[in-house]
């Protein structure tokens, strides 16, 4: 994991630590090509060429900024959509990892 990235999420509760790890091996394991990890505007970001998924956590869920969320929406009932488009996963959720991986191939491949 990128050193910036570490020390961001750090400093977040071992429940969103834990979460975050799961995202990002989801990420890097859903593309052919290896994501670019870094700090966009303060918020940990992974870009395959111009493409790119933000992970941007909060004390009890994390945000998933990805262009695809808006067209599979209807894979994620139960979870929350932001009217910008970013996928909320709380805590007390399952991750929707078959989904987000074809979110995270359809935004970075």
């Amino acid at each position: 994991m990128n050193e910036q990235i570490k020390e961001y999420i750090d400093k977040y509760p071992n429940d969103i630590i834990d979460m975050y790890i799961v995202l990002r091996k989801l990420i890097f394991d859903s593309v052919s090509s290896e994501p670019q990890e870094t700090m966009w505007a303060k918020l940990p970001t992974y870009y395959v060429g111009e493409s790119f998924v933000r992970l941007i956590p909060f004390k009890d869920h994390i945000n998933i900024e990805a262009k695809a969320v808006s067209v599979n929406t209807e894979m994620l009932s139960g979870y929350k959509v932001t009217p910008k488009g970013m996928l909320q996963i709380f805590l007390k959720q399952d991750i929707p990892a078959d989904v987000l991986k074809k979110i995270f191939i359809e935004t970075l491949d």
